[in-house]
């Protein structure tokens, strides 16, 4: 196959001839005004006017009932699922092409993944699959609880994950959940400004967690948000996640084990900057999706291959850019000779059962997964504003 047209496309496009990177950071605002502003009132931790800001910012952009500011989306992720209700030994159902922090999180609140299959349209979990495996190897207790006959243990929630910011089929997971008592958690880490027939992405489960990692759409440095249907819970969650203490002139009393996932401010400046610009961010990068699927219809080397677009129920940030190649050797073939030439280029994330901490894992057929994580190559996604 012969990569050199898609090369020239993405330089042409970027109008570089130096090494682009997967997705970068983009900072045209005031970002250097707001950290500057942290600076001089010394208030550059967890104390300050801007995390109060970007949590009602990020509230108010996504209609969430709540939305709490963490130090990362790993944390986001950690802190939502607890007040959903996870807790040692119970089980969550999730998909195994994500990325590892879906599953260390589970791993480390003492919780267990179980694979489900994803979709072939949207990348997430199938509703179809989840709920075929619930009825074969799972039932619903005397007081209400779904449980996995193997082992006796309770399946609290499942984990969908909006894969490379595309919506899952949320209203067919939800119907699942209502059916077998579970709750959802939407993995919202890629999506922000995604939308799922109109509502954002993490505000239809009971919660969701969203990341502002380097890499995606605007970040924070370090950080994330759980977003909370419920103000009430919310309000609970963001008593937890800041040491669980209890507001006095000077006394230290705690009256829960909280966490200290609570955002610097320093971090939440950085991001109330980023947020004000995400409306352009959004706008540059579907033009720079819809580039990439017009080149991958024209191009005769590129017939076999096929670009990911959004779910036809969706909306979708389009946060990283993907094509589906023929085969294995298509797409190991494209990511060699794209980071030869310095555009880069990556294959999906290892799927979870294949990693040694999670093959002893529980998990139904994961056909979908395998294929596609065999054949998925993410192109540079960064939304073009300038020469970078």
């Amino acid at each position: 196959m012969e990569t050199k047209t898609l090369i020239e496309f993405v330089r042409d496009t970027y109008q570089t001839h130096d090494f682009i990177p997967l997705h970068a950071p983009q900072f045209h605002g005031n970002e250097q005004a707001y950290v500057a502003d942290t600076l001089d009132s010394t208030f550059v931790s967890s104390v300050g006017r801007y995390v109060d800001q970007f949590e009602q910012d990020i509230a108010r952009f996504t209609n969430s009932g709540k939305a709490v500011a963490t130090v990362n989306g790993t944390a986001a992720l950690h802190a939502a699922l607890y007040q959903a209700g996870v807790r040692q030994g119970d089980i969550v159902i999730t998909q195994a092409l994500t990325f590892v922090a879906t599953c260390n999180t589970l791993f480390h609140m003492g919780a267990e993944p179980l694979f489900v299959d994803i979709n072939r349209f949207s990348f997430s979990l199938c509703p179809q699959a989840l709920a075929e495996y619930l009825a074969e190897h799972a039932f619903v207790s005397d007081d209400g609880q779904c449980v996995l006959r193997a082992t006796n243990q309770v399946i609290r929630a499942i984990l969908p994950m909006h894969t490379f910011g595309h919506p899952a089929q949320l209203d067919e997971l939800l119907a699942v959940c209502q059916q077998w008592h579970l709750v959802l958690v939407e993995d919202a880490a890629e999506s922000l400004g995604s939308y799922y027939k109109d509502q954002h992405t993490g505000t239809l489960g009971g919660f969701g967690a969203l990341s502002f990692n380097g890499n995606k759409i605007i970040t924070t440095g370090g950080g994330g948000m759980v977003l909370c249907r419920d103000q009430q819970a919310g309000e609970h969650l963001k008593h937890l996640t800041t040491t669980a203490k209890v507001a006095h002139p000077y006394e230290f009393y705690h009256d829960e084990a909280g966490f200290n996932y609570r955002m610097p401010n320093l971090n939440a400046a950085l991001g109330c900057a980023q947020l004000e610009q995400l409306p352009n961010y959004l706008v540059k990068k579907r033009e720079l999706a819809m580039q990439y699927l017009s080149f991958f219809e024209s191009d005769v080397n590129f017939r076999e291959h096929c670009f990911v677009q959004e779910p036809e129920y969706a909306q979708s940030n389009y946060w990283l850019n993907a094509i589906v190649c023929p085969d294995l050797q298509a797409r190991d073939q494209l990511l060699a000779q794209t980071n030869q030439a310095g555009v880069m280029t990556r294959p999906v994330w290892q799927l979870m059962h294949t990693l040694p901490m999670y093959q002893h894992c529980l998990r139904g057929e994961l056909t979908n997964s395998e294929w596609y994580a065999a054949r998925l190559v993410n192109l540079p996604s960064s939304p073009v504003l300038m020469s970078i």
